[in-house]
């Protein structure tokens, strides 16, 4: 018997695990689940249970055996059996597909029952509460499961009063079994109130306007947090004196969050104590906060809607299971208490008053604070920098004098254990799914474990700049990322310049091109050149229709406000972000650097109003690369390490970037931001950027634009050169054979004098075959000799 019984439960779970990979095979995302998290025999029973109620309601099953099913099914769930099949089916593909969406074990089963319950008790008290003597009609009311709340709440507080109590439970039952908490049912009927308004409002009604006071590229919460040192989702530890007052009860603002940390009174320690790893035992208080866990896999999806591209595509956004979940956040572990009691000794060694009254705990660094006794000076603890990097023996200590909106001192260290933090952690968290912006991207987690999250609109620029290794590349992989799972290809379009060729060719192909992935220098200066023409064509329908931003055209335009002039043939659609990503802006401007520096910096002046944004990357942070004019007109920065403090003041305008710890570790200085944000930069897979653009490129092929590719017409090229066509290309020859850019070169080889040869090295100079001057020095050559020929042939051309 034992033998039987091993080999029907092989024979159960070899079938459950049969149905629950042809499940998750259909779709992405879901193929490689956890087995541990797999509850496929749940869900084969729910099938086995749909099947037969569905047999037995909808199909009529002809004997016995469907008779029973009916007698049996009806006296439990009444006239409710005939909707039992859907309500099976969904919660087996539920279970299948995604069992971390039901939530703890045992949730959905009491969500169900309340539900069924407070239905069937108000089926039955429309029914007229039949009682078990008459089984027939108590079968086609709410059955026995109707019956016992109904009847109950009926002699007990009578109908009128029973009625709104099953109501009650019924809803009660559907968050249950939707995992929505209590507290979120007002905002989230708030913000579909709101959504359903805005849709059907008149179109006299329509609100005008991007920019609001004090605004800020960073998304914020819209609840502040009201405990002192949790931040955005850190965890703050206080360690206080032995017999020190309670804190004081001033408050305390975070400029970059607008949060307001409240002292509350903290038990003490023993002075001069380094913590211990146990809480109680040294008096060390800890505030939990509410969202120190990573977020959970529910079944919402990263934007509030489903946008439908023109014409009837029905466009669906990835499923947020394709990104996994990152490493779980520590607040506080045996390493971080060490650290506070070596300060502690530094201070005592240097005969400083000062004392370190808590940390937060990032995913790569912890910021301890340093709070300063009654007429010290801060220089005295800023100068400790080398003595406290060798007293926690890191090489890697910055020192924030002071924290921004705090009267403490920071002094952050790497930690010895770092936490992963995934880009499906950033994007699952509801600093991200409160903001439905299309060009919302996910950036990583701060020193105090809060998500950061940035609208890529409001940069309305980015200059992203680090030395090999630091993360630029992996930061520029997230926004790509983010901008697929949230965005659809009418909402946001790219531009994606590779000069390296093997940085971005994993998006070759998705639907938000506007063009295949350019790879050759001289091809992105001319896309960069159609870029500013696609500026002018916005901004001159901007212009002619009396709006100041894409965005006001775009509502008018959905809202049927904008109307053609009589006998245009023209059919108006809203335009698309258009985000233009450069990975190495270095290579563009060796090829061409001033057809690229005047591209730039007209798109940076001019294109924000037009809904153009303009993303630069590069490893090469010197002046020759970000020169002032790109730096004036690019207002926010993300500086990973770099290898001096020159190339963080050529970034940030300031140093620190020098002393982050590489993978990720970056400095995000947004605009209008005084001092920069450290952030550990959102980690994505190559693994998850594939499944992402696979679901994306199978719901729709891109379509390019053919206009891209086609340089701007130019009777320039010939007026230059004139009558010295022969004079021309015999100097592009001798120049690309000889590698050498020299005007007195020329004056020699050509036999003409010193006017005439710097005339033809201008001429070689704008055609992009040799560099600036650089003085004395010959001038560079940026063409090999292996593309003579195509230079010639389009000198000839010209």
């Amino acid at each position: 018997m034992a033998a039987i019984g091993r080999g029907i439960v092989a024979l159960w779970r070899g079938l459950a695990g049969l149905l629950g990979g042809l499940v998750r095979s259909i779709g992405s995302g879901v193929r490689d689940l956890d087995p541990e998290l797999r509850r496929d025999g749940t869900g084969l029973f729910l099938v086995i249970i749909g099947i037969l109620t569905a047999a037995a309601f909808w199909f009529l099953l002809p004997g016995a055996v469907g008779d029973w099913l009916r007698v049996v099914f009806s006296t439990v769930f009444g006239a409710a059996s005939v909707a039992l099949p859907l309500a099976a089916f969904g919660m087996a593909w539920r279970t299948l597909r995604d069992p971390a969406a039901n939530g703890p074990t045992g949730r959905q089963p009491v969500g169900w029952l309340m539900f069924a319950l407070g239905v069937l008790g108000l089926v039955h008290v429309a029914k007229g509460i039949p009682s078990p003597s008459r089984p027939e009609e108590m079968r086609a009311a709410g059955g026995a499961l109707g019956f016992i709340p109904s009847s109950f709440l009926a002699d007990l507080v009578t109908v009128w009063v029973a009625v709104p109590v099953l109501v009650v439970m019924a809803l009660f039952g559907a968050l249950v079994i939707t995992g929505i908490p209590l507290y979120e049912v007002g905002p989230r009927f708030t913000a579909w109130r709101d959504q359903y308004r805005r849709e059907d409002a008149p179109a006299d009604d329509l609100r005008y306007g991007v920019d609001e006071a004090y605004d800020t590229p960073l998304v914020l919460d819209e609840a502040p947090s009201t405990k002192r040192g949790r931040g955005k989702g850190g965890e703050f530890v206080d360690f206080y004196a032995d017999g020190a007052e309670d804190a004081p009860a001033d408050d305390e603002i975070d400029p970059f969050t607008g949060e307001v940390y409240e002292e509350a009174p903290r038990q003490p320690v023993t002075a001069g104590k380094a913590p211990g790893a146990v809480a109680d035992a040294e008096g060390i208080v800890v505030d939990e906060p509410k969202d120190l866990q990573p977020p959970t896999h529910s079944n919402e999806p990263l934007r509030a809607e489903q946008t439908v591209l023109t014409g009837d595509i029905q466009y669906v956004l990835p499923e947020h299971q394709v990104l996994k979940a990152g490493s779980a956040p520590k607040s506080r572990t045996e390493a971080s208490d060490a650290v506070v009691g070596r300060l502690g000794e530094v201070f005592r060694d240097f005969d400083i008053d000062a004392q370190v009254t808590g940390y937060t705990r990032g995913p790569t660094v912890t910021r301890y604070e340093v709070e300063l006794g009654t007429g010290v000076k801060v220089e005295k603890v800023t100068a400790l920098g080398k003595n406290i990097a060798y007293a926690v023996a890191s090489a890697d200590v910055r020192i924030l004098s002071p924290i921004p909106g705090k009267s403490a001192i920071g002094v952050e260290i790497p930690n010895v254990d770092k936490e992963i933090v995934s880009l499906g952690d950033v994007l699952r968290s509801n600093r991200a799914r409160n903001d439905h912006h299309p060009m919302t991207v996910g950036l990583g987690k701060d020193v105090e474990g809060g998500y950061v999250v940035a609208n890529m609109a409001k940069m309305p620029h980015l200059l992203v700049a680090g030395a090999t290794g630091s993360g630029k590349s992996s930061f520029v992989n997230s926004m790509i990322t983010s901008i697929m799972m949230r965005a659809t290809p009418d909402e946001v379009r790219m531009l994606l310049v590779d000069p390296k060729r093997v940085e971005l060719t994993n998006y070759e192909g998705i639907p938000h091109l506007v063009t295949p992935i350019i790879t050759n220098p001289k091809k992105a200066a001319e896309a960069l050149q159609w870029v500013c023409r696609e500026m002018d064509t916005r901004y001159d329908d901007l212009a002619a229709f009396g709006f100041r931003h894409v965005d006001d055209f775009n509502k008018a335009v959905r809202a049927g406000q904008v109307k053609l002039p009589p006998g245009s043939e023209r059919v108006l659609a809203p335009y698309p972000y258009l985000l233009v990503i450069v990975d190495e802006l270095a290579d563009l401007m060796m090829v061409a650097p001033r057809d690229v520096e005047d591209s730039i910096v007209r798109i940076t002046q001019l294109a924000r109003a037009a809904g153009i944004h303009l993303v630069l990357a590069t490893q090469r942070p010197s002046t020759d690369v970000v020169t002032g004019l790109i730096k004036a007109n690019v207002p926010s920065r993300l500086a990973f390490a770099t290898s001096s403090m020159t190339d963080s003041r050529v970034i940030l305008d300031q140093p620190g970037a020098e002393k982050l710890v590489g993978q990720g570790d970056g400095l995000f200085l947004p605009m209008g931001a005084s001092k920069p944000v450290r952030v550990q930069g959102a980690w994505v897979t190559e693994g998850e950027i594939r499944e992402v653009v696979k679901h994306v490129t199978e719901q729709l092929a891109p379509q390019y634009r053919e206009d891209v590719a086609v340089p701007q017409e130019s009777t320039k090229v010939a007026e230059d050169i004139g009558d010295d066509l022969e004079l021309v290309l015999e100097a592009a020859q001798l120049v690309v054979n000889l590698q050498l850019g020299s005007t007195s070169m020329l004056q020699r080889k050509l036999r003409v004098g010193f006017a005439k040869a710097g005339r033809l090295m201008d001429i070689l100079e704008t055609r992009g075959i040799v560099g600036p001057s650089e003085g004395s020095k010959p001038r560079e050559v940026l063409v090999k000799p292996d593309d003579l020929d195509e230079v010639l042939v389009n000198l000839a051309e010209g």
